[in-house]
């Protein structure tokens, strides 16, 4: 049961429940490729290699170009978030006790997928970029490094590039005109038409979708570590769920049960899910100081 309930009782508080910062479920499992509806604990993921185009004389034969066919697989693993809510306490706020922790869980798992994604991105076996942040020509040249990295390793430029920043390292990109300043578009013409940086809301620029992740391993640390990446180069199962989705988004289980013997509710969310490292080419790791200061020049 919540022992801080009672910090929630009607004096002088105000009605809206605020849900201490908590960001609203998963930023990335749209960035990543994604299994949806999974049935069983184990999920595989297809992977072909590369192809090599030959010649060959009149009437002779083709040379089968023996493309590699691997399949990475994942053991999904089992997530809960739950709360009591007391029948009683519920009769001395004036908020919808079992609503808002319902909400709390299903945000809460929603975070543990971007951890397991992070914690899938900071497996990359591809060399580590420096991102210098001393000045804002240094700063552009540490994200234009990462990029050129992915485009080193033939990964795709498609649209389905994604870059992930800390906060520190985002206000440091913000220093950067080409990528603050709406004067320079992207390659659909329209001037960051996806919104400015928050819940699934990504900044286009050098055909890569940047966000801003709290997240991220380090953060705030001397050792913090940023990723660019290519959707198709991670993947994201989710088992199948019995129960409708109640997390706007996420494919997660909702049960709210009565327990006469404790005269309270218990308001309990599940999830079982697990990412995976596809193809560790097309995900690109920088690291920096997290606790510089915003660079002004």
């Amino acid at each position: 049961m919540a022992t801080s309930v009672t910090t929630a009782f009607v004096e002088e508080y105000m009605t809206d429940l605020h849900h201490v910062f908590q960001r609203e479920g998963s930023m990335l499992k749209d960035t990543v490729f994604l299994k949806d509806g999974v049935v069983g604990s184990t999920a595989h993921f297809q992977k072909l290699g590369t192809g090599t185009a030959t010649t060959k004389s009149r009437h002779g034969e083709i040379t089968p170009m023996n493309v590699t066919h691997t399949a990475p697989s994942v053991t999904l693993a089992d997530f809960y978030a739950g709360e009591w809510s007391d029948s009683l306490d519920e009769a001395k706020v004036n908020i919808d006790v079992r609503m808002a922790y319902a909400k709390a869980g299903a945000m809460s798992l929603g975070r543990k997928v971007d951890e397991q994604i992070t914690t899938v991105l900071d497996s990359t076996s591809q060399s580590t970029v420096t991102y210098t942040v001393t000045s804002s020509a240094a700063i552009q040249a540490s994200l234009i490094t990462m990029v050129e990295a992915l485009d080193a390793n033939s990964v795709p430029n498609d649209g389905q590039r994604f870059g992930v920043l800390t906060p520190r390292a985002y206000a440091q990109a913000m220093t950067v005109e080409s990528f603050a300043s709406s004067d320079y578009v992207g390659a659909n013409g329209l001037a960051f038409n996806e919104g400015i940086p928050g819940h699934r809301k990504f900044r286009e620029w050098l055909g890569v979708k940047w966000c801003m992740l709290p997240s991220l391993p380090g953060q705030g640390t001397s050792t913090a570590k940023i990723f660019v990446y290519h959707k198709n180069a991670l993947g994201y199962a989710i088992q199948k769920s019995e129960y409708p989705n109640a997390a706007a988004g996420e494919n997660i289980s909702a049960d709210i049960t009565w327990h006469g013997d404790r005269a309270a509710y218990f308001i309990n969310h599940m999830m079982s899910g697990a990412a995976v490292m596809i193809d560790d080419t097309g995900v690109i790791e920088g690291n920096l100081n997290d606790t510089t200061a915003i660079a002004t020049s």
